[in-house]
């Protein structure tokens, strides 16, 4: 009986190591790209979603967020006094492949919403890398774009994700 139970444990925590599925909230911080890499200085990000197992392999979900870009308050040439922040609440698809119980590949997909002065939003994508640290924690790795009217939001980003299962 005893042998069943710690095979039984073991089980259990391999399963948990494994299985990606259930609620995660993360942060993220970044640095600006290409067309707004003059205008902001740091980006922050927060993430919330569901992701469902499909298998051990693949998972698909679900997330909205946040990114808040802090306006550059420095220039070479100039001091800028009123550069604006920029913000969106992006909605999007997620899916995440692990070909190992410790890393995995994958994207997010949907609309970027602009909830910042003159920032209508635009098509969302991020592709991401993880590095599993425990059982409910992972570092990634993603960039960030944003295809706006005429320009796109571009970030390169690094972040810590907590799964509730």
């Amino acid at each position: 009986m005893k042998r069943v139970l710690v095979t039984l444990a073991l089980l259990l925590v391999g399963m948990q190591l494994s299985a990606q599925q259930g609620f995660k909230i993360g942060i993220q911080g970044g640095l600006p790209l290409g067309d707004f890499n003059d205008k902001v200085g740091v980006v922050v990000g927060l993430d919330v979603g569901y992701m469902w197992a499909l298998g051990e392999v693949v998972d698909l979900g679900i997330t909205a967020g946040y990114i808040h870009g802090f306006p550059e308050k420095f220039r070479a040439e100039t001091v800028p006094s009123d550069l604006p922040s920029v913000q969106f609440l992006p909605v999007a698809g997620s899916v995440r492949i692990w070909p190992s119980n410790s890393f995995s590949f994958g994207a997010d997909a949907g609309q970027a919403l602009g909830i910042s002065e003159d920032n209508d939003g635009g098509l969302y994508y991020r592709p991401i890398i993880g590095f599993l640290l425990g059982a409910s924690t992972e570092l990634n790795i993603s960039y960030t774009g944003v295809n706006l009217d005429g320009t796109s939001w571009t970030t390169a980003n690094l972040g810590i994700l907590y799964t509730i299962q």
